[in-house]
């Protein structure tokens, strides 16, 4: 049990990162109110499942928001509109800073101390991607007032469902030879997302982390080049990857959706942001929040066995090897 009696307001929850986030929420006893764009699209999700006040709202509209935040003191902001069918051509960056601002203005008026928001990791100094310049300006926004934000920035998450694992995974399975763009050679600090559960819950219960950014990474600094061979290595798939200079990232993004099912407004963003280094700088959240940091091999048997059983599924020696995609 996590210790934490009152309510807590989970935003995000029918997403990659909200969905897990809530089952480890109700898991420790936490009582859990979700703000879902869709009552029937989370209750399909999440069919018969007790100990969660589901409201409807739309934070880039600001509908549901008070009402959401009445009784609350910290709440967790997952919302991101990248892919979504919902942009109607203005994009995601529009939407996610209205987003934004609509969350922090109604989070001081009802009195919310505390947000704990993921964001993407990157120096700010460099030329960040428009994903990820768009992630750490949400995280501006809702530290601009006066609610206490504890802003986690990461890179890749390994996990099944999450989309930097799906394009790595479609394309070892189904690519012998990868011809790539040079971003290929770009260093990254992948975390399981198991990890980035820890972080998120740990916050919770860490008060140390109000008002800062903390990066949050796993134990392995690698090149894609490495991460995506660590994926056909434990596939024991003959893999081979050849970089050119010529390729940009727009014909690379068209590339990877000819592949993967991974949604167009989804994978040109992502695939733009893979030229930006995405490495922990700062771990001082390894001292505020101690978890064993997960090895990449068995991040990625683990999202394997995922696919395969379902999250939550136990990992078998097996189960890295034998997967396929059906």
């Amino acid at each position: 049990m996590s210790g934490y009696e009152k309510t807590v307001l989970l935003t995000g929850a029918t997403g990659f990162i909200g969905g897990r986030l809530l089952l480890r929420l109700l898991d420790q006893g936490i009582k859990v109110r979700c703000l879902v764009r869709s009552a029937k699209k989370f209750e399909a999700m999440f069919p018969g499942l007790d100990g969660v006040e589901v409201m409807e709202g739309d934070p880039a509209r600001g509908s549901g928001l008070s009402e959401a935040m009445q009784g609350v003191e910290v709440a967790y902001y997952l919302i991101h509109s990248m892919g979504s069918a919902r942009q109607k051509g203005r994009g995601f960056i529009e939407q996610d800073r209205k987003a934004a601002e609509n969350f922090r203005i109604a989070g001081e008026k009802a009195g919310i101390e505390r947000v704990i928001y993921l964001s993407g990791l990157g120096e700010h100094q460099k030329e960040l991607s428009k994903h990820l310049s768009s992630r750490q300006e949400v995280g501006k926004i809702l530290a601009s007032g006066s609610i206490r934000t504890t802003e986690l920035r990461a890179g890749v998450i390994i996990g099944s469902g999450g989309a930097g694992f799906e394009i790595i995974r479609y394309l070892v399975e189904r690519l012998p030879l990868m011809i790539a763009p040079m971003w290929v050679n770009t260093r990254c600090q992948p975390i399981a997302v198991s990890n980035v559960m820890d972080y998120l819950l740990g916050c919770l219960t860490t008060p140390e982390t109000a008002g800062r950014i903390l990066e949050i990474c796993g134990p392995e600094v690698l090149s894609y080049r490495e991460l995506i061979l660590c994926y056909a290595n434990i596939r024991r798939l003959k893999r081979a990857i050849l970089s050119v200079p010529v390729l940009t990232p727009k014909l690379s993004a068209y590339w990877v959706q000819l592949i993967t099912p991974v949604p167009n407004g989804v994978v040109r963003p992502l695939i733009e942001g893979l030229k930006n280094e995405v490495v922990c700088r700062d771990n001082s959240i390894r001292e505020l929040i101690p978890v064993e940091l997960i090895p990449m091999k068995e991040a990625i048997c683990t999202a394997l066995t995922e696919v395969e059983k379902g999250p939550g599924g136990i990992p078998s020696r097996q189960s890295c090897f034998l997967h396929s995609l059906t």
